[in-house]
């Protein structure tokens, strides 16, 4: 079927709401890695972070999609996607090396190598989704997908207004990503049907009908927002026995 004639089904004007509902619904944790990457820019970068970082992640899912059925299938993949989506949401808790001679350019590049980074990670089960809303139509995908930009850009800049004016975001935030390097750590074909043979109370049935959550997402949480807060509080420590080191010097001169 041509470009035209697929524009004239309603399955083309079906599939393209249901994928573009799909990532306002997905993409909520992209948008904190975003925002939580960003943060720490100065005011005049945080925009391009968020538009290139965005940009950059959506036309990476494009290609991810295309290829993701067979991705999935990989054994192990999803284990190193979810300790490398963990250590991305502790370091986002450490404080920004703030030293003078760090290039702020250098700074937005490492800024959109995260977001890259913890997007490819965090998508892998995200593209399956719009992979089965495309229904095999490559344009229905790329354009649901690039229709999607502007909503995670949205919701990335308000989170970062918020996480100044509200620190505890950040936490929040972290703790998200946690949640998802937990739930991926579980679901990798190597774990998830030795796990349910096993140890069956990994999972824990919600009340109402409202699904099931894990053991490993709650202990994901827990450790992300601990490791984070420990680590951080040793590099306050350490930056604040430096400065008062320094002072000492000055004073004896």
């Amino acid at each position: 079927m041509d470009f035209m004639a697929e524009l004239q089904t309603p399955l083309f004007w079906t599939g393209l709401l249901t994928i573009i509902w799909v990532n306002i619904i997905l993409s909520g944790d992209n948008a904190v890695v975003i925002a939580l990457a960003a943060r720490s820019l100065p005011k005049h970068q945080q925009n391009k972070a968020v538009f290139w970082g965005a940009g950059a992640a959506v036309i990476m899912r494009i290609i991810l999609t295309i290829v993701a059925v067979e991705l999935l299938k990989w054994p192990y993949l999803k284990i190193i996607g979810g300790l490398l989506l963990f250590w991305i949401a502790v370091k986002l808790l450490l404080p920004e090396d703030g030293g003078e001679d760090v290039e702020s350019s250098d700074n937005l590049i490492q800024a959109i190598k995260t977001i890259l980074i913890a997007d490819l990670v965090m998508s892998l089960d995200n593209v399956i989704a719009v992979a089965a809303a495309a229904k095999g139509s490559i344009t229905l995908l790329v354009l649901g997908l690039l229709i999607s930009i502007p909503l995670v850009i949205f919701g990335a800049t308000l989170l970062m207004k918020l996480m100044e004016r509200y620190p505890v975001i950040i936490t929040i935030g972290a703790g998200i990503l946690g949640w998802v390097a937990g739930e991926m750590l579980v679901t990798d074909p190597v774990l998830i049907d030795w796990i349910s043979a096993n140890i069956p109370w990994m999972h824990i049935h919600l009340p109402a009908g409202l699904g099931e959550v894990t053991w490993a997402q709650i202990v994901g949480v827990a450790l992300v927002v601990i490791l984070g807060k420990w680590l951080a509080a040793r590099a306050e420590q350490a930056e604040t026995e430096v400065v008062d080191l320094a002072a000492g010097d000055q004073q004896s001169k």
